[in-house]
């Protein structure tokens, strides 16, 4: 295989060997009984199955599994239904009439996980390294509108040069119907890409469009144009990795929102997220037995979170103890880490947990913190799953840096999200909650059906330090003793507008409860609140600030 440009793949002329012979063509005075037909047609099947042994060998040279190998890993044991095993290529010209491989380089059908239906296609790189045609992208879409009729889940394994060449215009054609596909089944059916080789040019959108993508280290490439456009449109050399691999989507582009060291381990968190989503948008998370956690009451919470308010913490720390048996999985762990987002049990009904980090800038929101918290809102909005939102924030990280790359729209994304959301949504409030921020983090003027706090809550516009220099300015400036001043004022200020029960008073925050009862106190709010509904205003749609 010869690849000119990274999302554009030409197939070398094949070989003497591969021309002599064509398994999908019977040699003259076949036997055309019963057993001979029936004989042909299980050594058809097996060949296709089985490979080319040189191509399954450079594949595995390359650390990466075959197709099939990655599906029986993913599916069920026995489960999976393969579609369009024998669908080739109609391309003349090019040689191209002379290598007609079956499957042309995609596996796809349906199986299970934990025995439930899904769908899925994995690009096989032993066949035209993978490349995108005309029949290849047919099957793909076939297997998309199974999933979305079926309400079932689409799983998408990339490994991929790119476009066929050969086919030209028919190529970028088969990406669009795959694009609108794709858009047309958002918040319908989960969709999942799962990157574990080159994904370049076209087949790029594929994992922005899916709700989440998985990358594997070393091996997965996700870039628009490769190291060679690159350079010799800017100039600039570039490694595939440093480009488009593993580590740049998991922590600077947020393209990949889970990163593993290795196929298996990447496919076996593929099933357990799977565990965590319904089938569709109809169907609500799969439930499990209760775990009494109405009852349940964690005194190492009031010892976890320090009453300053300047101090750090780490918050995982607190969802453990919140979630059911200290299970959570993050999403976009390295991205954007002053915000988590992870789903979770509690109670053993799937909830959405979004909670800043102060371990992290403060737990500040900025611009990546925003788009990462907006489209997880939207994801578990989409799927009917609640919403509790930690809040330890102090404010928008200021500067110009963040201004002039759009804050205010970005965190508008965050606003819009929670207010466009209709799942329970519970609001828990463990220390600062100040300015904007506060607003934007699920507060009761949003939306919030329950908004709790601790008793080191602090809800204001800004911290008591902060209010005072602004209100007093004047009088600090002329006083004999500022500092005497200042303390003297923070203090009235903070016992006026700042008390813990001051929001409660006026009604914004339903409960002031003891951090030991927040695990209890938020399994009572998901069981009163299971069966909301809200019916949306008409309309198309509403305009998110993209």
């Amino acid at each position: 295989m010869t690849i000119t440009r990274p999302d554009l793949v030409v197939v070398t002329a094949p070989t003497a060997a591969r021309e002599d012979a064509d398994p999908g063509v019977e040699p003259a005075h076949a036997d055309h009984s019963m057993s001979a037909l029936r004989e042909r047609c299980d050594a058809l099947h097996d060949e296709i199955v089985a490979g080319q042994r040189g191509a399954v060998d450079r594949q595995h040279a390359l650390g990466k599994l075959t197709a099939r190998e990655r599906l029986d890993l993913l599916l069920d044991e026995g489960s999976f239904v393969e579609i369009d095993m024998y669908r080739r290529h109609q391309i003349h010209g090019l040689g191209m009439e002379k290598r007609r491989p079956h499957t042309d380089g995609v596996v796809t059908g349906s199986g299970t996980i934990n025995g439930r239906r899904v769908f899925v296609c994995a690009q096989d790189f032993t066949i035209f390294g993978g490349s995108l045609g005309e029949a290849h992208a047919l099957k793909i879409q076939k297997v998309m509108d199974l999933a979305v009729s079926t309400g079932s889940p689409f799983i998408a394994i990339n490994d991929s040069g790119g476009a066929r060449i050969q086919e030209g215009v028919m190529s970028l054609n088969g990406y669009g119907g795959i694009f609108q596909r794709s858009v047309q089944a958002s918040g319908v059916i989960p969709q999942i890409s799962v990157v574990l080789g080159p994904c370049a040019g076209g087949a790029a959108y594929s994992t922005a469009l899916s709700d989440v993508t998985f990358m594997v280290h070393d091996t997965a490439q996700l870039y628009l144009t490769g190291p060679d456009v690159v350079e010799a449109v800017t100039g600039q050399r570039v490694t595939h990795a440093e480009l488009g691999g593993a580590q740049v989507h998991g922590t600077r582009s947020g393209i990949a929102t889970f990163v593993h060291d290795d196929e298996e381990s990447c496919l076996k968190d593929v099933r357990y997220l799977l565990s965590l989503l319904p089938a569709n948008n109809l169907e609500t998370p799969p439930r499990l037995p209760g775990r009494d956690a109405a009852a349940d009451l964690r005194p190492r919470l009031a010892e976890i979170v320090p009453a300053e308010p300047s101090k750090p913490y780490d918050m995982r720390a607190v969802i453990g103890e919140i979630v059911d048996d200290g299970e959570f999985m993050e999403l976009h762990e390295a991205w954007a880490a002053n915000v988590i987002c992870a789903l979770a049990r509690i109670d053993g009904e799937v909830i959405g947990l979004v909670a800043n980090q102060p371990m992290v800038l403060a737990g500040v929101l900025d611009v990546a913190a925003s788009q990462k918290a907006a489209r997880f809102v939207r994801f578990c909005d989409a799927f009917s799953i609640p919403l509790v939102t930690l809040v330890d924030v102090p404010g928008f990280l200021p500067g110009t840096d963040q201004e002039y790359a759009g804050i205010i729209r970005h965190g508008a994304k965050l606003l819009y999200a929670y207010c466009d959301a209709t799942v329970p949504r519970i609001q828990v409030i463990l220390r600062k909650a100040y300015g904007g921020a506060y607003i934007v983090m699920d507060s009761r003027s949003i939306g919030a059906d329950l908004s709790l706090a601790w008793p080191t809550n602090e809800i204001a516009v800004m911290g008591a330090g902060g209010a005072v220099s602004v209100l007093h300015r004047r009088e600090l400036a002329a006083a004999p003793d500022p500092d005497a001043l200042r303390a003297e004022l923070v203090a009235d200020y903070t016992r006026q507008l700042m008390h813990p029960h001051h929001a409660a008073e006026r009604g914004l925050v339903d409960d002031v409860i003891d951090p030991v009862h927040t695990r209890s106190a938020l399994a009572r709010g998901l069981a009163m609140l299971r069966d909301k509904r809200r019916q949306p205003v008409p309309r198309k749609h509403g305009n998110l600030p993209l």
